[in-house]
């Protein structure tokens, strides 16, 4: 049941949602607007009546416009938006401490907002949320990889691992995880939409809402294959179901460097289309 409600005495019957209604099954009856029972199964759940109302008179899924956020006046300058995407930085100097519960639990409620295709949001965030258990992790997948390289269980692309475990066994350097405290697996069923696409735009949008709170982050790509496709066990471990693709995974945590400007890169690479 959507529950969808209409404050009558604050709506103005501006017919806003009707017009904006993805799914086109909002309409106005006896004056304000309306979802028909049958027809509520269709509904795509976006909020985007409850978004659009001008005046916070619609109400879906009980939720209601009071628990919003206003939007006039709360998004940033153009020109701190732009430092910030053109600021932002691959990091992989970490500091040996835990985030702040709080500000990594906003980060991931902030995260899980990144649109979806057909608005499944099935995306699922798997977080290493503690140093301690991201060390015990990191021991867990070297050994495993010492195991492979042992018996010579790596084979093809795969071998240059070999030269990580060697550094790991070294120096205990460690080249998959660098050293950070924390780690997000975004997965995703394969039976929605687009899993993976849905998995990197929640990653991207992580990470940005990371870099603007200070959380440094690396998307790691050494990591995902060591634990999707070398050690699928550490997947099980993990929790990770079994019907999920694994779109991306990213280290993060308190930086330990401090970058001073953006990069330069470009002209981009530009077709206007005839």
């Amino acid at each position: 049941m959507l529950n969808f409600v209409v404050n009558q005495q604050l709506c103005t019957a501006c017919g806003q949602c009707v017009a904006d209604c993805p799914a086109m099954i909002i309409a106005m009856k006896n004056g304000y607007p309306d979802i028909a029972p049958d027809k509520e199964t269709t509904c795509y759940k976006c909020q985007h009546c409850l978004a659009i109302c001008p005046v916070g008179a619609v109400s879906i899924l009980g939720l209601k416009p009071t628990g919003s956020r206003p939007l006039a006046g709360g998004f940033p300058k153009p020109d701190a938006l732009e430092t910030l995407l053109k600021g932002r930085r691959s990091i992989r100097r970490y500091r040996d401490e835990n985030l702040e519960p709080a500000l990594l639990q906003r980060l991931l409620e902030v995260a899980w907002h990144a649109p979806t295709g057909m608005n499944t949001r099935q995306v699922r965030f798997t977080v290493v949320d503690d140093k301690e258990k991201m060390a015990s992790l990191r021991e867990e997948v070297m050994s495993g990889l010492t195991g492979l390289v042992r018996d010579n269980g790596l084979t093809g692309s795969m071998q240059f691992y070999a030269d990580f475990i060697k550094m790991w066994d070294n120096n205990r350097f460690d080249v998959i995880f660098r050293g950070a405290p924390h780690l997000l697996i975004a997965s995703a069923p394969k039976s929605v939409a687009s899993p993976l696409p849905d998995c990197l735009i929640a990653l991207s949008y992580f990470e940005l809402f990371a870099q603007a709170n200070g959380v440094g982050t690396v998307w790691n790509g050494l990591a995902k294959v060591a634990i999707n496709d070398l050690l699928p066990e550490t997947r099980a471990r993990l929790g990770i179901p079994a019907d999920h693709i694994i779109g991306y995974v990213m280290s993060f945590g308190k930086p330990a460097v401090c970058f001073a400007r953006t990069a330069q890169h470009g002209p981009a690479i530009i077709h206007r289309a005839p």
